[in-house]
Formats: C-alpha cells, sequence, structure tokens
C-alpha cells in the first residue's frame, strides 16, 4: 500500500510568502513523489539557433507573454524532451523557446477564457508565430485541440517556479506538481492498490502512472476580453524610422505605427492588421521574412 498527500505541498505553494523556498523544495520532494529519481534536471541552455532564428534561454520569474499556441503530441510521445524526461501527450507539459526547465506558466485560451497550468520541460516551438507548444491533454482542456491553435496569454508562476527550481537543482524529480496547481478539487491522502486502474476514490476522477494516482486536472474559467491578431514587423525607438518602415510596407499591406511605452522607454511598433486569422497571419509573416523582415512577429493584443 503506497499513500501520497497533494494538499501539504500544494498548500506550502500558495503560502510562499510564509514558507522558506529550502522547506518548499524539501516538502516536495519528500511528500508529492514519492517515486524513485527519473531523469528530469533543471535546465536553462546556451544561445541556439533554428531555422536562422536564435533564441537565448534566461532564467527568469517576471514573464507574461500573448500570442498564438500551437499543441505537439502523437509524434513526440515517448521521446526525451530538452531537460531529459520523457515526453508524454497526455499529461500538461509545454515547450517554451527561452523559459528555465522546469517552471510553472497559466496559459490561458483568449478565446473561451479557459485557463490550466502547465509544466515547461522542453523547447519549442519553432514554427514563426508561435509562443508556446503545449501537450495534447493540455490543448483539450483549453479547448483548441481540433483547430490546432489558439490565441493565448502566458503567465509565469514565480514563486512557485522558484520553488520548483530549487527542487530540480537538488536532483529531486518535479513531474506531477502541474497537477497540484490546477485545482482537481477534493485533495486528501489517497491510499493506492498497485493493482487498481482506477480513482482510489469514485468522487476524484483520475489515472495512475508509474504507481501513482494523479487526479484529473479541472479547467478554470476566466472572463476575456476580445483581442486582435497582429503582425509587428519592427519596433523604433525613432518614430521617423517606424514611419518609414511603415511606408515601405506600403505595398504589401496597410501597416500602423502604434505608440508604446515599455518599462520607463517610447517606442513605436510598426504593425499589419488586425488580420482575421492564424492562417493569414502566417502568410503575411512568411511574405514579410521573405523581404528580409526575419524579426516580424506575430502578437495578440
Amino acid at each position: 500500500m503506497m499513500k501520497f498527500n497533494l494538499l501539504p505541498a500544494l498548500a506550502c505553494i500558495l503560502m510562499l510568502a510564509s514558507c522558506a523556498e529550502a522547506e518548499l523544495a524539501s516538502h516536495v520532494a519528500k511528500n508529492t513523489f514519492p517515486r524513485p529519481q527519473q531523469q528530469g534536471n533543471f535546465k536553462v541552455g546556451n544561445p541556439y539557433k533554428v531555422m536562422g532564428q536564435t533564441y537565448t534561454p534566461q532564467e527568469t520569474y517576471e514573464f507574461t507573454e500573448t500570442g498564438i499556441a500551437s499543441w505537439y503530441g502523437p509524434g513526440f510521445h515517448g521521446k526525451k524532451t530538452a531537460n531529459g524526461e520523457r515526453f508524454d501527450r497526455n499529461e500538461l507539459t509545454a515547450a517554451h523557446r527561452t523559459l528555465q526547465m522546469p517552471s510553472l506558466v497559466r496559459v490561458t485560451n483568449l478565446d473561451n477564457g479557459r485557463s490550466v497550468v502547465v509544466r515547461v520541460n522542453d523547447r519549442g516551438p519553432f514554427k514563426r508565430g508561435r509562443v508556446i507548444d503545449v501537450s495534447q491533454k493540455a490543448a483539450e482542456l483549453l479547448g483548441f485541440k481540433s483547430v490546432g491553435t489558439a490565441k493565448v496569454r502566458l503567465d509565469l508562476l514565480a514563486d512557485e517556479s522558484k520553488a520548483l527550481a530549487m527542487a530540480a537543482r537538488a536532483g529531486q524529480d518535479t513531474r506531477g506538481i502541474e497537477v497540484t496547481m490546477n485545482e482537481s478539487g477534493g485533495y486528501q491522502p489517497i491510499t493506492y492498490d498497485p493493482a487498481q486502474t482506477t480513482s482510489p476514490t469514485p468522487d476524484i476522477p483520475g489515472h495512475v502512472k508509474n504507481g501513482q494516482f494523479f487526479p484529473d486536472p479541472v479547467t478554470k474559467q476566466f472572463p476575456v476580453s476580445p483581442t486582435n491578431i497582429y503582425v509587428q514587423a519592427g519596433s523604433f525607438t525613432s518614430q521617423a524610422n517606424a514611419d518609414q518602415l511603415a511606408q515601405s510596407l506600403s505595398g504589401i499591406s496597410p501597416a500602423r505605427v502604434m505608440p508604446a511605452f515599455v518599462n520607463g522607454r517610447q517606442f513605436y511598433r510598426v504593425r499589419l492588421g488586425p488580420v482575421p486569422s492564424v492562417d493569414q497571419a502566417d502568410a503575411l509573416l512568411a511574405r514579410l521574412a521573405s523581404t528580409g523582415r526575419k524579426e516580424s512577429i506575430i502578437v495578440v493584443e
């Protein structure tokens, strides 16, 4: 017989202001993951180049991003992720180009308001115009598996990710902590019989993996405001330079200069759109890249 209790780890994480990070990491290791140590590691990594684009990973705990999400699953199931784990399309994980691994990110679908927490353990996506690749399971819960993409907002969970990093650096297996962050409801000590293949308690749906019962996550619902898709061809501190680029793009698509104040600095962003669909944004992005504007990106606002 084996027991595990998700509630203490979750409570400690949510009360991080009063919990020392070292204590939390130890608690996570001892109470949430009573499994043999696995191969997942803490990893940031060096700058790397894919398809002509250079990406610079960094450890950060202040991160919010909007853009287009995609999902991956069948072709990668069982393969190694960038931090050494085995990818499981049925768990709530994700690939990001630069965030440290592991880290916890809340992904919110800006079309329907559905939201889940995923654990970043892989690198990608490398298709232009995408900000995150979530697992097949996450795409199902977020409601975009059938269409393939979605407008999303990414919010790094800072305190939880710091604690996760500490546990991973100490050599602990951090797989499964994303389950505790998704409010399955009814977390309580669960007695598990290895011969059992269904939930030990009828009122808590879940699945057994590697000798441990995982409650199924419940998607949160958030209110969302209407958003638009744009293709951003450049961002400048000089309005004259932005105006010049906007004028030069008039033969491709109407462009406008949109002022933005970021971290105390004034920028002038050259944007095309709004674009009615992700497919059309992809086509416009590819056209800009073919003219040498390889730094162009898809943005959602």
